[in-house]
């Protein structure tokens, strides 16, 4: 199959088109929210996404990654495998969505959101249809279908765009339009005067942006069809137990690890210091959270084709030292994401509107935790690989359990910057105890040494671009009328990156004779082995 690492590589490059491109229409759509919307309507999409976060990840069970590891066992049908996952994930979810259907305007109120029941709908509808094609994306993935994987993704984003873009300008201008001619509000249109009025409100408001992710699942799971329409079922009970087994733990663990990038948006309404204004405070700080999404981005691309990778070279001989690069990899390009962000944060955070840029402080600090966010999906590999999932739910207990203390202490005193550093505080905490345990049950040599260079490296690259902006240009910002002392700073700012790039091929690319890290003497004559690229 060639270079093992060049296979991972160009899986993730193609995963990563879909995903780069839902990343950066989300990221386009921020300035569009932040002007049609109130910051009070831009906090409860960020509520409701936070729900939608942590229900999908029950509903689907564990099975996304519980298909991975029966699928590559001797003598276990791949078919049995993603029938029994899902048939149960669709059982499962069909019975959420009636649930939230039956009780949607309940719900809407207790949320304080009454007379938006359809919302409550298209959120049980989101999870329900999201939930299925989990498992038929992961059976894409499974066969290494990655360019099917990212035309399926690449069609969804395309749709919630377009019917983004048509509702918040031609829908929103024909309703003002249509209200005036009657003499009317907009806000006092009702549906018996345009149909789309059935499903949401005639002024733009959240019911656009969570209307539109519905319409684009509904897109996505017709997509699918034909796949199933073609697809035998097998099932098998003993099997699916077994898979159930397995899997359910690693839903519970997950769910810490979701609560930790949602449960604060969540806790806004109960401890934010401005109690009237939660919802504002919690639009500020998700536009500045967006700023990180080149972080998280790469992220999600490498686990998209990191964890089928894992699974399927976890008997070749050399595996474990595989894994030890691939996190040196990781760590260096996470390392070159930081720096990217915050050497040019003056241009990137023009993306935001006026009035979000006060939450742009705790960008370095979530950059970071989605660095430790990232390594700590590598070193958890182990209680996969090995089977001792349950050793998961320990681990992610003690990270909700740091998220939780850090966010109720702090968070009315110090509102979003206590969420940031929740988050921080979280998964280093996680990383440290993942990585202490990995190295008992199912050691991985890694090179522990290397990586810390590479956070040096990375941290004091940064403080000098600090130190350098002060002492040499003040306090250059853009809108000044003169660009010469901007170019110069961005100029300074681009040769540090290539600085930090010289040093990290250096750190990485270190020859496996040389002494480094604690991977020891045998750890080096085994990585020796590694078919050099």
């Amino acid at each position: 199959m060639g270079n093992p690492l060049k296979q991972l590589a160009g899986e993730t490059a193609i995963y990563g088109l879909s995903t780069i491109l839902a990343r950066i229409i989300n990221f386009l759509f921020v300035p569009i929210y932040t002007r049609c919307l109130t910051t009070e309507s831009y906090g409860v999409v960020t509520e409701f996404m936070a729900y939608i976060a942590v229900l999908q990840v029950i509903l689907v069970l564990g099975l996304e990654t519980g298909c991975f590891r029966f699928a590559n066992r001797e003598g276990v049908s791949t078919k049995a495998v993603y029938s029994n996952a899902l048939a149960t994930v669709t059982g499962v979810s069909m019975a959420f969505l009636a649930l939230m259907i039956a009780f949607a305007g309940p719900i809407a109120s207790g949320l304080g959101y009454r007379g938006y029941d359809n919302c409550i709908m298209y959120v049980g509808g989101i999870l329900a249809l999201d939930s299925i094609t989990a498992i038929l994306f992961a059976k894409l993935r499974q066969e290494h279908k990655a360019f099917r994987f990212a035309i399926f993704k690449t069609i969804k984003i395309i749709t919630e765009t377009t019917v983004n873009i048509l509702l918040f300008f031609p829908f929103a201008g024909f309703c003002s339009g249509k209200a005036a001619a009657l003499g009317i509000r907009a806000a006092e249109l009702a549906s018996s005067d345009i149909w789309l009025l059935h499903f949401v409100s005639p002024v733009p408001d959240f019911s656009y942006v969570i209307f539109a992710i519905f319409v684009s699942c509904v897109v996505c799971g017709l997509l699918f069809l034909p796949s199933l329409l073609r697809f035998s079922f097998e099932f098998d009970g003993r099997l699916l137990k077994q898979m159930l087994i397995y899997s359910l733990p690693l839903m519970v663990a997950a769910l810490p690890g979701i609560i930790n990038d949602f449960l604060d948006r969540i806790l806004f309404r109960f401890f934010d210091t401005g109690s009237e204004a939660w919802r504002s405070s919690l639009g500020i700080y998700q536009a500045a959270v967006k700023l990180s999404v080149i972080m998280s981005l790469f992220i999600q691309m490498f686990r998209f084709a990191a964890e089928p990778f894992f699974f399927q070279r976890a008997g070749d001989k050399g595996s474990k030292e595989l894994y030890a690069r691939v996190m040196e990899y990781f760590t260096a390009f996470c390392a070159l994401a930081f720096l990217g962000v915050m050497l040019y944060i003056d241009i990137i955070s023009l993306i935001l509107g006026r009035d979000f840029r006060e939450g742009i402080g705790i960008v370095p600090v979530m950059l970071i935790s989605y660095m430790f966010l990232g390594m700590l999906f590598n070193v958890s590999m182990w209680y996969k690989l090995s089977g001792k999932t349950g050793m998961a739910i320990y681990i992610t207990l003690a990270g909700l359990a740091v998220t939780m203390a850090v966010n109720i202490v702090f968070m009315p005193k110090y509102s979003y910057w206590a969420s940031a550093y929740a988050h921080l505080s979280s998964y280093a905490v996680m990383f440290v105890i993942s990585a202490v345990l990995g190295q008992k049950y199912y050691p991985v040599p890694y090179r522990w040494g290397r990586l810390a260079a590479i956070f040096a490296v990375m941290l004091g690259i940064y403080g000098i671009s600090a130190a350098a902006d002060r002492l040499l240009f003040g306090n250059v910002a853009i809108g000044t009328s003169s660009a010469g002392p901007l170019i110069a700073e961005f100029a300074v700012h681009t040769a540090l990156i290539a600085v930090y790039l010289v040093l990290a091929y250096l750190i990485v690319r270190k020859k496996p004779g040389e002494r480094n890290g604690n991977a020891g003497s045998d750890g080096r004559e085994r990585l020796s082995r590694i078919p050099a690229e």
